[in-house]
């Protein structure tokens, strides 16, 4: 298809141009035409008075006789100084005067051009004056030969036709090769855009070498196909990770919802046996995981819809001093530094520090260490455990959603694979970062936010 357009575009083209040949060879032809015809007219005359000269001859030696021959003429006409026709050749025999608009009074010769003479009806004629001055008086001799057509001749119509088909031709040649070799960029970008839109080749179309509006067209569309090609890919990333979300979602649900059914199934089996206190203790456990799991899946669907949050200054060392006075079941000590004040959601600020408190709690084996302090217009929040630590290959996995760690940090009864992730959403809606930097015990998580300046 694309090969047709081409072939349409440079048709079409090559068609104007000829056109355009055609209709300037015509305006330049009827210049051309008009002046040759003008020329050709002037030499005509000059033969025609040529021919008459034999009759001025013949005046001046006082011999002229009634009856001339046509010397190569149509007719020949004499007029005596009295205006009446005295000599003319047999077709003008008994002819009134043909004209008397030449010469001129000042004129010994002319010439002109007449249309519908009295002797020679429909017809154009060439007719030349000569004045031959006697002393009775002024005689003129009337010459007369065909018109030059306005064609000029048949020959000069022929050369003028061939002319043109020549420069029509060389014209269509021209500018179909030019805008052929102008648009095989084109064709090779429109293959290459119809290879990329049946599945097949890399997301780049061919850069002509030529600086000219089709290389630019070639590098803004492969700009335009590297950010789609990018868009795909982060598409199909984040697909994926939809889909592991979803699967990884519906695992750790069904988990605590087998894990009732199988209690209470048991405790059906066996009634008389049964410990009805104890089946229902562990059936409100798995009903608060399963809780847990279904807040923490509300919590990032609301965040990933950009739900709306309150920000408004606060004072992290207070909110940090509170959350860690919760009692726990590990010695958490704290160093703050007082007086740091952000902007932030007071709710989810605080999610953030439980869930990395929490985090810690499960992994450190009896201590939790929490420092605040401001550091070059940022705020720095560490929560450091005393654990086993997290491989540095294993640190930006942990933050994503349902991660399972094949270490001793793997996700234990206690977690549900989301406060992590969660708490990173939160630092990044905040502007400021979570990470996990290097620590010589345990795994120490980074929190990093703008400090609101005074």
């Amino acid at each position: 298809m694309s090969t047709r357009l081409g072939r349409s575009l440079r048709t079409r083209l090559a068609l104007f141009a000829s056109i355009a040949m055609v209709l300037l060879n015509i305006v330049v032809s009827v210049f051309v035409m008009y002046g040759i015809r003008n020329e050709v007219a002037d030499i005509r005359a000059h033969e025609v008075q040529g021919r008459a000269v034999h009759v001025l001859l013949m005046i001046k030696h006082g011999n002229l006789s009634r009856d001339l021959r046509y010397e190569g003429l149509d007719a020949i006409q004499v007029i005596d100084p009295s205006g009446r026709p005295v000599a003319w050749t047999p077709n003008l025999a008994g002819q009134p005067r043909q004209t008397s608009a030449i010469p001129h009074s000042d004129q010994a010769n002319d010439f002109r051009e007449f249309c519908d003479l009295p002797a020679f009806p429909r017809t154009c004629k060439i007719v030349v004056a000569v004045v031959a001055y006697q002393p009775e008086g002024d005689w003129i001799i009337y010459a007369f030969a065909p018109a030059v057509p306005w064609y000029v001749s048949p020959q000069f119509i022929l050369f003028q036709v061939c002319l043109t088909g020549g420069l029509v031709a060389l014209t269509w040649f021209g500018v179909s090769r030019v805008v052929a070799k102008t648009l095989a960029p084109v064709s090779r970008i429109t293959r290459k855009l119809a290879e990329i839109s049946a599945g097949g080749g890399g997301m780049s179309i061919p850069v002509p070498e030529n600086d000219d509006e089709i290389k630019a067209l070639a590098e803004t569309g492969n700009q335009m196909l590297g950010r789609l090609e990018s868009a795909l890919h982060q598409q199909q990333v984040a697909m994926e990770r939809q889909r592991r979300f979803a699967a990884d979602a519906s695992h750790d649900l069904r988990s605590p919802i087998t894990a009732a059914r199988a209690q209470v199934e048991d405790a059906l089996l066996y009634p008389e046996d049964a410990d009805w206190q104890e089946t229902g203790n562990e059936v409100l456990d798995s009903l608060d995981r399963l809780q847990a799991i279904v807040a923490d899946l509300l919590t990032l669907t609301k965040m990933d819809a950009g739900a709306p949050d309150r920000r408004e200054p606060l004072d992290l060392s207070e909110l940090v001093a509170a959350e860690t006075a919760r009692p726990r079941s590990k010695q958490v000590v704290t160093t703050l530094q007082t007086g740091v004040v952000v902007t932030g959601d007071r709710l989810q600020l605080a999610r953030l520090l439980t869930n990395l408190l929490d985090n810690a709690e499960r992994h450190a084996e009896s201590k939790i260490i929490v420092t605040l302090r401001r550091l070059d217009g940022e705020v720095v929040a560490e929560v450091l455990d005393d654990g086993a630590g997290i491989a540095p290959d294993q640190r930006e996995i942990v933050f994503e959603r349902f991660t399972r760690l094949d270490a001793s940090r793997s996700r234990d009864a206690g977690g549900t694979g989301l406060g992590l992730p969660i708490a990173r959403e939160i630092a990044t809606a905040h502007l400021g970062t979570l990470s996990i930097e290097d620590s010589d015990t345990g795994a120490r998580f980074v929190l990093r936010l703008p400090v609101l300046e005074d």
